[in-house]
Order: structure tokens, then C-alpha cells, then sequence
């Protein structure tokens, strides 16, 4: 018989025979106070009851953490999904995109849910939690898997075998009620009695904590802007009835892609073009602020912004932010003693404030760079004035930040904000995130133009969303005009530049887990060749071959 070495986060080790489940160590992975989700098996992330048959290091992944909490939202749509079965078989329950700390769902039922009906959804997930209902997961085969979900009416579920053909199907089961999910789950609904089902425009918001505040829920900060957007572009779906990877699919196997993509590209620049129409008709406008999370797409977009603005009559000039940083002698450090760049003290606001209105009152100014390797900004003779025609844009983090620009008049400044949203789900019950678009955006970049590994990337991404927590999305609603940046086909377009760059990060690294998260989403799409993408495309400022020189 085979002897297996499991070392845990403090060194220590033990040897077990043949196998071990990871729910039998709990009291060797952490203090009992701390509930534990789930465990990292040499970085890979696993239920707790895995078979674990390798030696491996072996850590906890507990609730008040990034993963954890994926995990319980993950686990809390299930638990949805089972009550909606239960109470309106055959009605089919769609989650669509996050606001605030929420995803937001219809019920298909033929008319718009009520708020009994929302109440009766809510009372039968507290009624499974206190049953304490275990959440099984096995594996059925492909036959038995393609019957179940097509009898369950998951048409989503059910179309995406078609192109994910899998021998073995892993599926997940709660009274009954059996789905698909892309990641561990908890091991019992007794676990998940933090949530509020909320009345919400024509659906409802499922509601879950922040993973620093596993045990409450934040007071709901309202996205009427945002969730407008997701709206509009929601409704354009269903009208091309292409709202799924599934649907997608079959377009790309179904050699009908092409059609589709430049429909995607020709509304994305309408909603541009409509943007550059409402700067015209503010009349007063003479500064357009850009901002946006990271790798929402702010280059292309400004460069493209400004051809319609052009268009127009305008003559559009840019000035970047990054040129305005403080000494490197000046810029606050964050608490582990790095440089914070992302902060707006780190920025000369007094000189952008008088360069701004010197170019409004006519005068030239000296138009300043920054070194990053010296850290200090410098001049290279290059000057700016402003004619009766001419429009400035200005894009960086914290452009909609008022405290960025705070002499300069209202009406003289036009504010937009970016976002990826996307509004293809995976299926009926699992959503594609924002951040995850992003993410894997900014991996093909990096590695394309940084020469940046994928685990290097992954590394810093929560250092980046911190910021943008920080500092982009508290003033989304300052926003004058919102842009979705997302093409409904770059996932595919992506996967053939990012799926081989996630498959070299080893077990070794820290990464891994969210590596293999990464590829088990990717998988969910067919490749569209780089040849299909249009050379003005946003996607080209990831994957290059662009028209644009950034």
C-alpha cells in the first residue's frame, strides 16, 4: 500500500495510506472560529470532500477570503435555483449581471414575479438552510446528463453539450434538483443563512455579503446608470437570440459568426458615435473625462471617441494623466511601503487644474511626460493650446472624481465612464463576471505587451481591483454618458491567446487555482481566429494588430 505526505501552511506534516478526504483534517488546517470552505490541494482548489490520493501541500480556503466567498455566492445560486424548482417547476429562472453585492434574476413565468412570489422564493431557501440539506456532486454520463437537463427545461444547460462533450459530467444535487456549476460548492445548505432576496426593477436582486463581513450584508447602494446599460444591452440579445456561450457556439460551428460580429462592432460604435452626439449638444463642453476599471478598453475608446468627434466638426486633442504624477519623492505608499500610483494624491492636481484652465482661456501650455524608471516628470518642448473647435480628452482612473478637477466648471467638463459587461450568461444559471472578462483581457495584453506572465498577472489583479474599489466605482454615477465595452464574441477570440498562457502556471504557484478556474470558464467557449476581428476593434488593444498606434 502506497504512503501519501500531506504538509500543511505551517510545515508540519502527516502520512496516511492510499487516500484521505480533506473534511476528516479540519482540525489540523485552521482555529475552529474560522469556517472553512473548501482546501488548496498543491494550489488547486477542491471541495472538502475530494478524495485527495497524492502527496501535497494542502492549506485552507476559508470564508472571509476571495475564494471562499465565490464559493458561497456559488453555492447560494444553487440553493435559488433548487427553490425556484420546487416552487414553479418548469419556469425558467435566469441570472443575469452583479450590482452592488447582488446578482439580479427573472423568473420566466410568463409575467412579471410579484413580491409574494419573491417572499416564497426566499422562505423556501430558509426552509432547505434549516433543513440542513446536503449538497451532493457526482458524475453521470454524457447520455444521462443531456436527458436530465433537457427534462429539467435548462435549455441553456442542455444546448452547451452540444459543443462541451465531456464523457463524464460533473453536476451538483439538492433535493432532488441536480445542476451544473464551474467550481467547488459547500457541503450543506446549513451553511448559507447570510442572504436577501430584494424586489428589483422586473426581476429581483439575490443578495450576499462582502467576504470581509461573511456574517451580514451591506446596506444595498443602488446602479440605476449601470443597470440601465446591462438592460439595454440584454434586451439587443434576446433580439439576435444570442444571450449564452451555448448560442454563441452555435453560431461559430454554424459558420454564421462573421454576421454577428460585425454587428457587434457596428452597435458598439453607434452607442460612440451617440456619446460624441450628446458632447455636441452640452455645447459647453471643453474636457471629456474617461475612466473605467482596468482593461475596460479606455485607450480605444478615446481614440475612437475622438473619429466621431471629429466627424462632428470637433478637433479633438488628449492629454494623458499619467503625465501628471508627483515625484516619485511625493507619491504616497500604500501599507505594505509600495509606491500607490493609484491613489489621486499621487497626481499634481494643482498643475492639472491650472493647465486645464489656461488651455480654456485661450493660453498654450507646456505639456509635461513622466519617467517611470527616474520617477519624475520632465518637459520636452511639446505645447497645447485650444481652438474654437478644439475638444480635450482625458482619460485615466479618476476622471470621474470631482476632487480630480475641482476648479473647473460643471459645464465645461463631459464625463464618461467604461465598462465590460457583458451580457452572455454560461448558461440559465451561471453568469459571466465582469472581472473575469477583464481579467483575462488584461493577461493577453500583458503577455502580448509586457511580456508578463499569466501568474504575474494573476498576482497583482487584487491589488487592482482594490483600486478600482477605491477609486473608480464609489463615482460611477457621476457619469454624464456610460459605455459598454464588451463584444459579445471576444471570450472566443480570447481563449486562443490566453488558454495556453494559464496552462504554464505550475501547481507550484500561489496562481494556480485561479489559473485552472480561468480554464474550466475558457472551455465553456469555441476559438474564433484573430482574423476575424475588425482592425479598430477594442479586442485589438489586447491581442494587437491594430489600426490605432497606442
Amino acid at each position: 500500500m502506497k504512503k501519501i505526505t500531506i504538509t500543511f501552511p505551517d510545515g508540519s506534516t502527516i502520512q496516511v495510506d492510499d487516500e484521505i478526504r480533506p473534511m476528516t483534517l479540519l482540525n489540523r488546517l485552521g482555529p475552529q472560529d474560522k469556517k472553512i470552505m473548501a482546501v488548496k490541494v498543491n494550489n488547486e482548489i477542491l471541495p472538502l470532500d475530494s478524495v485527495v490520493d497524492i502527496s501535497c501541500t494542502m492549506e485552507p480556503v476559508f470564508e472571509a477570503t476571495k475564494d471562499g466567498a465565490r464559493i458561497y455566492r456559488r453555492s447560494l445560486c444553487f440553493l435559488l435555483a433548487t427553490a425556484a424548482h420546487n416552487l414553479f417547476p418548469g419556469a425558467r429562472l435566469l441570472v443575469g449581471h452583479s450590482l452592488d453585492y447582488g446578482y439580479y434574476y427573472t423568473l420566466d413565468t410568463g409575467k412579471p414575479i410579484s413580491k409574494e412570489q419573491i417572499s416564497q422564493l426566499k422562505d423556501e431557501m430558509m426552509k432547505i438552510v434549516k433543513a440542513d440539506e446536503p449538497i451532493l456532486t457526482d458524475f453521470i454520463s454524457y447520455q444521462e446528463a443531456c436527458a436530465m437537463f433537457e427534462n429539467l427545461g435548462l435549455i441553456e444547460t442542455r444546448k452547451q453539450l452540444n459543443y462541451r462533450t465531456p464523457s463524464r459530467v460533473k453536476i451538483n444535487t439538492l433535493q432532488g434538483f441536480s445542476d451544473l456549476y464551474f467550481g467547488p460548492l459547500v457541503g450543506s445548505t446549513s451553511e448559507l443563512d447570510v442572504f436577501d432576496l430584494m424586489p428589483y426593477q422586473e426581476g429581483f436582486l439575490l443578495r450576499y455579503p462582502k467576504h470581509e463581513t461573511p456574517d451580514q450584508l451591506p446596506e444595498f447602494q443602488d446602479q440605476p446608470k449601470l443597470f440601465e446599460i446591462y438592460k439595454r444591452y440584454k434586451d439587443w440579445g434576446k433580439r439576435l437570440n444570442v444571450t449564452s456561450a451555448a448560442s454563441l457556439n452555435q453560431l461559430i460551428h454554424e459558420r454564421r459568426v462573421n454576421d454577428f460580429i460585425d454587428i457587434t462592432e457596428t452597435l458598439q460604435v453607434k452607442c460612440i458615435a451617440d456619446i460624441a452626439d450628446q458632447i455636441h449638444e452640452r455645447k459647453t463642453a471643453r474636457v471629456v473625462l474617461i475612466a473605467g476599471p482596468s482593461s475596460s478598453g479606455k485607450t480605444t475608446t478615446s481614440k475612437k471617441l475622438a473619429l466621431q468627434l471629429q466627424a462632428i466638426g470637433y478637433v479633438p486633442k488628449v492629454i494623458s494623466l499619467d503625465s501628471y504624477y508627483l515625484g516619485r519623492s511625493e507619491t504616497p505608499k500604500d501599507e505594505n511601503g509600495n509606491y500607490d500610483y493609484e491613489c489621486l494624491e499621487a497626481l499634481d492636481v494643482k498643475q492639472i487644474n491650472e493647465d486645464l484652465l489656461s488651455l480654456f482661456d485661450g493660453k498654450t501650455i507646456d505639456v509635461p511626460c513622466y519617467d517611470f524608471h527616474e520617477g519624475k516628470r520632465y518637459y520636452k518642448g511639446e505645447t497645447m493650446s485650444l481652438g474654437l473647435n478644439d475638444i480635450l480628452i482625458m482619460e485615466g482612473i479618476h476622471g470621474l472624481n470631482d476632487k480630480l478637477t475641482p476648479r473647473v466648471p460643471p459645464e465645461l467638463k463631459f464625463k464618461i465612464y467604461l465598462s465590460a459587461l457583458t451580457q452572455l450568461n454560461l448558461d440559465d444559471h451561471n453568469r459571466i463576471a465582469t472581472s473575469d472578462n477583464r481579467l483575462i483581457r488584461r493577461i493577453v495584453r500583458d503577455a502580448q505587451f509586457r511580456g508578463k506572465s499569466a501568474a504575474g498577472t494573476i498576482a497583482m489583479w487584487d491589488s487592482v481591483q482594490k483600486g478600482e474599489r477605491l477609486h473608480i466605482f464609489p463615482f460611477q454615477n457621476n457619469a454624464d454618458a456610460m459605455l459598454n465595452t464588451a463584444l459579445d464574441y471576444e471570450l472566443s477570440v480570447l481563449k486562443v491567446y490566453a488558454a495556453p498562457l494559464l496552462r504554464c502556471v505550475t501547481p507550484m504557484e500561489k496562481e494556480y487555482g485561479e489559473a485552472c478556474r480561468l480554464l474550466t470558464f475558457l472551455d465553456n467557449f469555441s476559438t474564433i481566429p484573430a482574423t476575424a476581428v475588425p482592425s479598430q476593434s477594442i479586442i485589438r488593444e489586447f491581442i494587437g494588430g491594430s489600426a490605432f498606434h497606442y
